[in-house]
């Protein structure tokens, strides 16, 4: 790297691989400040349930996009484009070097490629498909779609509520798919991007989001989401970590038939999560109980 040239190394894998504890390491090492690619965790209201950074991981040192919205505003990979592209201008003002860590990868892609434009949707639409997703659930998505809008269905994300959503608000306000938006050309930054990819052995990996949830439960989730309870029907809310327990605030399921569900929908977002990443060329896979890690990143650097 050239000594005055902006780099943003950029930490991605599936939820519990340990990218929070990466991206301070490095932070640290390079004297900077981190960005984070949470699609969740940018919640002010959202807690123990998004796996948010302690307070004193927050107080080492500096991040953006963490508690910098409410769950009644509308956020999404525009929005995050548009915070994470200012937030680095800011940091390179006195760094050569920024840290991004997350496992969204739409919004990664976003802030590396850009977006497609994609209409505004009505908000009534939005709420009309909402309303419908509560009482049916998933299968309404996934059977609208199918039916509907079959050029979506054959590359959908199709266990992923929030990007079927998305693509039904869309074709219901547009007549058209969502696919016909998706030029695929792609933005330029002027900065350089390096892409850490962070992995372990699955079995391992979902022993950790197994005692991570657990963990959770002992510091209060379940407060936490009954809290939350009022705000059930906003979009920020239907989400693996919360949708599992309104139920049992309701009546209507277990404590325990729901923490085996939360364990098993983490289980399938993080593998979600891994192929996603997976299509991505240009990432720098490592195994996360590497000794060396920090040194083997930096040397991509340098």
């Amino acid at each position: 790297m050239l000594p005055d040239q902006k780099t943003v190394i950029i930490i991605c894998g599936p939820t519990a691989v340990g990218k929070t504890n990466l991206a301070i390491q490095l932070a640290q090492h390079f004297n900077t400040e981190i960005i984070s690619a949470d699609s969740r965790q940018c919640f002010r209201e959202l807690n123990i349930g998004v796996a948010k950074p302690s307070a004193e991981e927050l107080v080492t040192v500096p991040h953006h996009f963490i508690n910098s919205h409410s769950i009644h505003e509308e956020v999404n990979a525009a929005v995050f484009e548009t915070y994470a592209l200012k937030a680095a201008a800011e940091i390179f003002a006195s760094k050569t070097v920024a840290i991004m860590v997350g496992g969204t990868g739409l919004y990664i892609k976003a802030f590396t490629e850009g977006l497609d434009a994609v209409p505004n949707v009505d908000p009534q639409v939005r709420t009309e498909i909402l309303e419908q997703y509560n009482a049916q659930g998933l299968p309404f998505l996934q059977q609208e779609l199918q039916q509907n809008d079959p050029a979506f269905w054959a590359v959908a994300e199709q266990q992923n509520p929030q990007r079927l959503m998305r693509a039904l608000e869309v074709l219901r306000s547009t007549g058209r798919s969502i696919t016909t938006f998706q030029t695929g050309a792609k933005q330029q930054r002027n900065f350089n991007i390096i892409k850490v990819g962070l992995s372990l052995p699955r079995p391992l990996l979902n022993t950790r989001i197994n005692d991570r949830i657990d963990a959770m439960m002992h510091a209060g989730l379940l407060k936490e989401v009954e809290d939350l309870l009022p705000y059930q029907n906003l979009n920020a809310l239907q989400t693996v970590g919360y949708r599992e327990f309104f139920p049992v605030l309701t009546g209507s399921n277990s404590v325990e038939t729901a923490i085996e569900e939360l364990k098993k929908n983490t289980r399938h977002y993080a593998k979600r999560q891994m192929t996603w990443f997976k299509k991505d060329p240009n990432i720098n896979w490592f195994d996360a109980q590497e000794d060396d890690l920090i040194a083997r990143i930096v040397r991509l650097v340098c």
